[in-house]
Formats: C-alpha cells, structure tokens, sequence
C-alpha cells in the first residue's frame, strides 16, 4: 500500500478501506506522507465524497492518532454543544457559562476560524489574558470546580485532525459532509461527553447551502456519535444572514456581554435559548424546553450567567477588568462606514462574503501562518428586510491597517441587495432532528 495507490483510488471514486484510511492517517502523523499528499487525498475526497463506512473509518482513524479523555470521575451528564459554523455566530461563549450555571458541566473544546467562519479560540483569545492553551489535567481540574472549561485540541486529543484542519482551512476543502463529520465527532468523542447537541448551519454564509444538505450532515453527525455510544440532537438552523450584529474576535465578545445583560440581539438570543433548552434537557435539569427556557431566561435576568462566565474567564488567565469595562479595550485605529446607494429594503446579504471581508480586514486567517487581529471586524446595521434610506448607514468596517479599507467597502457594496419591496426572512429555526 503506497500514498499513491491510495490518493488514486479515491480519485477514481472507489471506495476506501478502513485499513487504507487508517495507513494513510498514520503515515501522515509519522510524517512519512507529506503536506501535498494529504491535500489530494482531501481534494480526492471532496470531489468524489465518502459514503457512511469510510466516514465512520476515518472518525475512528482521527480518534486513533491521540487519547481520549475520561470524565466518568466528574459528576453529572456532561454535555456539550458544537455549531458548523458562520458568521457572527458567537452562541457557545454565551451558552456555555449559561448551561453550566444551570448545573449541567460543559466540557467544551473549540476550534478556530474556519474558512469565512469565526473560530471560538480566537474569539475568546481576543480577551486579555485568556488562556485556551490548557492541559487535560487542567481541563479536568475546570470541568471538576467550575463546571465548565474552554479548551482548544491539545497535542494528545485527535492530533490527526489538528493538522488536517489547518489543511483543509487553506485548500478549499472545508464545506464537505465526510470531512466535516469526522472533524466534528472525532473532537467531542475524545473530549468524553455524555451528550451533544448540534447547532447545523444551512444557507449562504454556511458551509452546507441547502436545508436538505444540513440535514443530510445532521443525520450523518447523529449517526456516528449514537455509533459510539452518545446522545446526540441536532438542530437545523438559518445562516443566510449574519447571527447577531457584530463579526470579529474581540467585537463579539462585546456583542456577548450585551447577551449577558439582557440586551442581546433577538436572532442571536433565540438560537442560544433554543440550544441551551436541549442541553438541559439532556443534562438531566429540565423536563420540557418550555421549562429549560424559562430557566435560562431568569439566569440571564439575574446575572447568574455572566457571573459564571466572568468566573470562568479568570481561572484561564482572563484579565476580566476588560470584560467588567470594555471602554477600557483599544478598539480599532480606522472605522468606515458603508452607506445605502438607493432608498428600499434589504432583500440578500451575502453572508459568505461578509464573512471572508473580516478575514481580509485580519479578524480570521488567509494561510495557517496568519495571525489574528483581535479588534478587525464588521458591526452590521441593518438585517434582512430593514427599510434603508439613500446614505443610511448599511455596516461598519474596523481594521487597523488604512491601507485595508477600500477594497472591502467596495466588495460589500455587492454583498448587500436593496430592493423595491420587503422580503420575509427565512425561519431562523427550520428543524430539531433526533
């Protein structure tokens, strides 16, 4: 079995045997398969797919190149959340100290941007001080005393998709249901949860354009973890405009600390509730998401949820003066607004585009190497179906570097349809899947 043989076979549109999807995985891990090689493969498999059997293989072959974590000492049914991502979808920095304020742990490890879509990591990293570089013993050691950590992969927990995630992010073969299956649940099988809930994003600025591809992941995704002993529930939900008003690292954390004071955008609040209810549901604390909602509700109001998270971000190194009063945080040296060229409605914003300015602007990464500029981003003004005027203003662009600003206003000026007559946005929850 040779590298060749292999990348060959799949370009052909044969199937792959779990053991030539195992020997690849593992040469890749020694090293004795290259960067370029393992690019084709992923290209091979995104031009001509994998059915259920070798996605399940290459799961296992993910979870194979590390260890996986043992929580079953920790009390309670641990549960965890994971979206496919967007743009300004910020839900698991308020989700998680929100559950697990609510008794349910939460051991949740993140990715970066991926692609158009923000990454947890980096948002959270936008936070002085913010430590996601943690050990599993200090990940057990949160999970034990806050009910919660926010972790990224460490170099022992699927290693393998570590590397091949970066890959994927910088050679176009991220919107792929195999790939996209494997990542996701070789990630939360190794982090030892009990349960998952799935936040599958469908629409333009999503990975998955089409409800019935959505779904097509969602099943895959419920497929493999009840393969592996784990609850799972997935909901489908819009992305054909950004969730909430704010894309970029740090100018979503503000976007957050409006939800934890009650004064969160109502898409952005909606999704969150709509996923917490289910993990309350499954950790054992609510009986009916009427019942899980209402809850999460008054931990809101009552500013149980920001205490938790304000606590969680100081035991992983956080300076939480700067989530206490933000004004204190530098924002960006150069603002620009966009204004509307015609009086009418919003009737399209291309969501993907938006996404892929902000990470032009700094706040995601063009190569691997890339660093992050945590204050780059957009603030969006206006939703789908808004009345505009001629010279409102449509959004906002933050970066640091003047030379940057032009070129993205003009790209946005074709991300953002106005026209004569409103438009009804699409539901922004289409479907729970079991």
């Amino acid at each position: 079995m040779t590298p060749y043989e292999v990348i060959s076979r799949k370009r052909d549109g044969k199937q792959l045997s779990p053991e030539e999807i195992q020997f690849f995985i593992s040469s890749y891990m020694k090293e004795e398969i290259t960067d370029y090689q393992m690019s084709a493969l992923l290209m091979a498999i995104y031009l001509r797919g994998m059915d259920y059997m070798e996605t399940s293989a290459l799961t296992k072959a993910y979870l194979e190149s590390g260890n996986q974590i043992d929580l079953s000492d920790i009390p309670g049914f641990k549960v965890d959340k994971h979206s496919t991502g967007g743009v300004g979808d910020k839900v698991s920095i308020i989700l998680a100290p929100l559950v697990a304020s609510l008794g349910v742990p939460v051991p949740m490890i993140s990715g970066r941007g991926l692609g158009h879509s923000g990454g947890t990591l980096d948002k959270l990293e936008s936070i002085p001080g913010f430590k996601t570089n943690l050990s599993v013993d200090k990940f057990r050691e949160l999970l034990k005393k806050h009910n919660l950590g926010l972790i990224g992969q460490t170099n022992d927990i699927v290693p393998a998709d570590k590397q091949i995630y970066a890959l994927r992010d910088v050679t176009a073969t991220v919107d792929n249901i195999p790939l996209i299956s494997a990542s996701i649940m070789s990630k939360k099988i190794a982090e030892g949860i009990d349960a998952l809930v799935l936040d599958v994003k469908y629409g333009n600025g999503a990975f998955m354009k089409a409800p019935e591809q959505a779904e097509e992941l969602a099943n895959n995704l419920i497929k493999i973890g009840n393969e592996f002993g784990k609850q799972v529930v997935a909901v489908l939900s819009s992305m054909e405009q950004p969730l909430g008003y704010k894309i970029g690292n740090w100018l979503e954390i503000l976007e957050c600390l409006e939800c934890f004071a009650g004064k969160g955008p109502a898409d952005l609040m909606e999704v969150t509730y709509e996923l917490c209810s289910h993990m309350l549901i499954l950790g054992g604390t609510a009986k009916t998401k009427e019942e899980a909602k209402e809850k999460c509700h008054q931990a809101i109001e009552s500013g149980r949820a920001f205490e938790k998270f304000i606590e969680i971000a100081q035991a992983q190194g956080a300076d939480i003066s700067f989530l206490e009063k933000p004004e204190k945080y530098a924002a960006a040296k150069h603002k620009s607004v966009l204004p509307a060229s015609k009086s009418g409605f919003i009737t399209k914003i291309n969501t993907y585009e938006v996404g892929m300015v902000s990470v032009g602007l700094g706040a995601g990464r063009l190569r691997s190497s890339d660093s992050i500029d945590p204050r780059a981003g957009i603030v969006m003004f206006k939703k789908l179906g808004d009345r505009v005027s001629a010279g409102d203003g449509l959004l906002e662009i933050h970066c640091d570097r003047s030379q940057m600003m032009e070129r993205p206003l003009h790209r946005l000026t074709n991300a953002i349809q106005i026209g004569e007559k409103p438009v009804k946005p699409p539901p922004l929850l289409l479907k729970e899947i079991k």
